[in-house]
This record gives structure tokens, C-alpha cells and sequence, in this order.
């Protein structure tokens, strides 16, 4: 895509809209940046049109940038489309660019998924950096993928939400993996097959030579993915990985044959299904086995973190978990007696009920806006818990509870939105409250 000369206009002007415009201004493009706010961020060599949205900006422009916040149904971007503008969602604006560089597009492997896409990132992308790539983690995960653009990586890990494959242009992966589905952002989407169908968009451009990479129990996600290009691959049976406590088994993924699992020391079935999705995405992008180091790969922070073992106590940080699957996920790997931590803004619909089985020998501690509801959830199951309406209450109630050998685990199962500004504002100040203990 050429932009020298040409009109671009950037919608939302957060992170990955701050990112797309400083990109298309350095493309040589002619830059408006519009968002609702009037105090929104101003990028240097662009024109700010902050406030009502002037329709003619849409109209006027050769591209149009969407930022994830901002629904592909919005009546300006509709409009846009209609007009047969071109409209692109952020990521699909920056592989444009990334794959108009001289030197040749780099490696672009993509993880999609309700749940563990950050983490599954966060491992490819290291897995990638140990093999010698120059890589960029990113996308979804923090790191919008326009501020990749000029960066001279030949290695792209990229987490993709369902919101950015709105508008997913020419976006492109050599591999791209679903880890799974389950009810999530219902409320832009609608159904459960338009949010999965937004998922697998990924595959859409994809050749021959490609891969989609599915969890092979997944019903709905294997409907949806039929009749899209690219070769089959299945995250616990083959061909693709099958999965061992110790090792997994690759076949008909680029190099085949097994892996061992020594030194990798992240905790919980989900993690190993993680590291599992993040092998196979790289071989299927052109890695060898032996180019594989699985020993000490680090987690994301707030994601199964380990903040502090005191009095043969530990305290684990997993306020990543903003819904129930994400908790169930986190409650099936620990393997030591428990004190958990649940509450916060819960999600429309949430089926708190699930979490009484894996709960049954816990002792477990409510907090925050929806507290009050996940412990009539629990008590309905058999599960008396400890009520209290804050987190730091939360932290204290735990320590007199816990006794040594124990685990403390903060999954909430909830958004954070009901006392702090997100998961990871929650995460930090649960690590303060818990290095804090006497």
C-alpha cells in the first residue's frame, strides 16, 4: 500500500490509533485523527479533528483506520464502506505496510481465542527471539502491530481479538491458531457463531501452503472454519500436537517427532496447551524441533504469577482471569490446597455456578460489586465462603485463613472495572497489598 501523498484518516485515538497514525505519517500520508474525545492524544504531523465526528472526514479520505474500540457497525465507518472507501481495522492497516517493505514481508503467525491467546503469544514470541528471529510481540497483547512497521523484524507473534478482525482487509498469517471458544463481547457481536466467524477471518487470505490451527473438540469453531483456505491443524490430537505431561508429539507440522518438556516450569495443564499452540504455530511457520527451547519461558504478569511464598504460603497473581473460563483454567493447575479469591465487575450471563466443583475443598473469598452474586452461586452448590467487600479486605481475610503448604490464588472471574482501571491496576495492587504482609 503507498501512502505518499494520500488523504488517511485514523479513528480512535488510542494506543492503536496513536501507533497507525505516527505510522502513516512516516508513510508520507496526509493524517486526520478524529475520536469523540476532545481531549483524546494529538499525534505530531497530523491534523486533530477531537469531538463530533464530521462525516465528510469518512467520505473525504482514500483510507480510513479503525481502532478496535470503535465497532465496524459505527455510522460514519459504515458509511465509509458504503462509499467504497477503503476501510481497514488497525492490524490489517499495518500488515499492509509491513508487507510492502523492500526487504520482504516478515513471518506473521497470529493467536486468536477466548482465553490464553496472551500467554500463547507471550511464549511464541519468545520462542521465536530464542531461535535467533528478530521478533515483535504484540498486537492484541499490548503492543499495537503499527509500531512494528520500519522496526526490520522478519518475526511476527501477534495475539488478534475478535474486534480487530471486524475490518481484517488482506491480513495475513503463514499460521494462525484459535485456542478455543466461549461466551465473550456477546454484546457487539450477537451470537456466538458471529463472534466465532469474526475469529476466523484469520484464515481467510490464507494459501495452500498455510495453516489454521484449531482445537479439534470445538464443533462450532470447525463449522465456521470449513470452507476457509489453508491446511488443518489440531491443537491434542494429530495431525498437529498431541499432548503428554512430559512431551508432545508433532505430525504433519513442518518437522515432526516429539518434544520434551524439561525445564519448563509454568504451572497448570492450560499452560503446557499454551506452550503446545506456540510450538506448533512455529514449526508450521518454518521453525526445526531442535530450534525449540522450552526451558525457562517466562508467563505475563498477572497471568499465574507467583508475587511471594511467605510462611510456606504462596500467592499467586492471576488477575488476568476476567471471566469464569479464564478461572477454571487457572483452578485446574495448582496442585496444593487452596484459598480463592473471587470478585470484581462480573460479565453479563456469567455461569458462576461451574466453579463449585473445582472449588469443593477450597477455601474460598468473595469481594468487589459482584461478590455478593458468586457467593449465592457458590452456597446454592455447597460452598459457604467468606464475604467481604473489597480486595484488600479480601488479602487480609486470606492470611489468617491460609496455613502452610497452602496456595492463594486472585482469579477473580470478574472484570476489575468496579475498583480499579483494569486487570492489570488489580494485579499490582494485589501484589503490593501481599509483599505488605508481616
Amino acid at each position: 500500500m503507498k501512502l505518499a501523498g494520500r488523504r488517511v484518516l485514523v479513528v480512535g485515538m488510542a494506543r492503536s490509533g496513536v501507533a497507525a497514525a505516527a505510522a502513516a505519517v512516516r508513510a508520507g500520508a496526509r493524517v486526520t485523527c478524529a475520536d469523540l474525545r476532545a481531549d483524546a492524544p494529538r499525534v505530531p504531523g497530523t491534523e486533530a479533528h477531537h469531538g463530533p465526528h464530521d462525516r465528510r472526514d469518512f467520505l473525504e479520505a482514500d483510507v480510513v483506520v479503525v481502532s478496535p474500540g470503535v465497532p465496524a457497525a459505527q455510522p460514519d465507518v459504515a458509511a465509509a464502506v458504503a462509499a467504497g472507501r477503503t476501510v481497514l481495522g488497525e492490524l490489517a492497516f499495518a500488515w499492509e505496510l509491513l508487507a510492502a517493505d523492500p526487504a520482504g514481508a516478515p513471518l506473521l503467525l497470529a493467536v486468536s481465542g477466548t482465553n490464553g491467546k496472551s500467554t500463547a503469544t507471550w511464549l511464541l514470541g519468545q520462542l521465536l527471539e530464542r531461535a535467533g528471529r528478530r521478533t515483535f510481540t504484540g498486537g492484541n497483547l499490548g503492543r499495537p502491530l503499527s509500531e512494528a512497521v520500519g522496526g526490520g523484524h522478519d518475526a511476527l507473534a501477534v495475539e488478534v481479538s475478535s474486534y480487530q478482525m471486524e475490518l481484517p482487509g488482506r491480513f495475513h498469517p503463514r499460521a494462525a491458531a484459535i485456542l478455543n471458544l466461549t461466551p465473550d463481547h456477546l454484546e457487539r457481536h450477537g451470537s456466538m457463531d458471529a463472534y466465532g466467524a469474526h475469529k476466523c477471518r484469520m484464515f481467510a487470505q490464507m494459501g495452500p501452503g498455510d495453516a489454521q490451527i484449531l482445537p479439534a473438540e470445538d464443533a462450532r469453531l470447525n463449522r465456521l472454519a470449513s470452507t476457509l483456505p489453508g491446511k488443518r491443524l489440531w491443537l491434542g490430537v494429530v495431525p498437529g500436537v498431541h499432548l503428554r505431561p512430559d512431551r508432545f508429539t508433532f505430525v504433519d507440522a513442518g518437522d515432526d517427532g516429539e518434544l520434551s518438556l524439561d525445564g519448563f516450569t509454568l504451572p497448570g495443564a492450560h499452560n503446557r496447551a499454551n506452550l503446545a499452540a506456540a510450538c506448533l504455530l512455529a514449526l508450521a511457520g518454518g521453525l526445526r524441533r531442535d530450534e525449540l527451547h522450552v526451558a525457562g519461558l517466562t508467563g505475563l504478569p498477572h497471568r499465574m504469577e507467583l508475587v511471594r511464598e511467605h510462611g510456606q504460603v504462596r500467592w499467586i497473581d492471576d488477575s488476568k482471569a476476567t471471566n469464569v473460563e479464564a478461572a477454571l483454567a487457572a483452578l485446574s493447575g495448582l496442585d496444593r490446597p487452596l484459598v480463592a479469591l473471587l470478585g470484581g465487575q462480573g460479565k453479563s450471563g456469567a455461569a458462576y455456578d461451574r466453579l463449585v466443583a473445582p472449588l469443593r475443598s477450597a477455601r474460598v473469598i468473595t469481594f468487589g460489586a459482584s461478590g455478593p452474586t458468586i457467593a449465592t452461586a457458590l452456597r446454592e452448590g455447597g460452598i459457604v465462603p467468606s464475604e467481604v467487600d473489597t480486595l484488600d479486605a479480601a488479602v487480609e481475610r486470606a492470611a489468617a485463613l491460609a496455613r502452610p503448604g497452602d496456595a492463594v490464588l486472585l482469579s477473580p472471574a470478574c472484570a476489575s472495572f468496579d475498583a480499579f482501571t483494569d486487570f492489570e491496576h488489580r494485579g499490582r495492587h494485589f501484589r503490593a497489598l501481599v509483599e505488605q504482609l508481616p
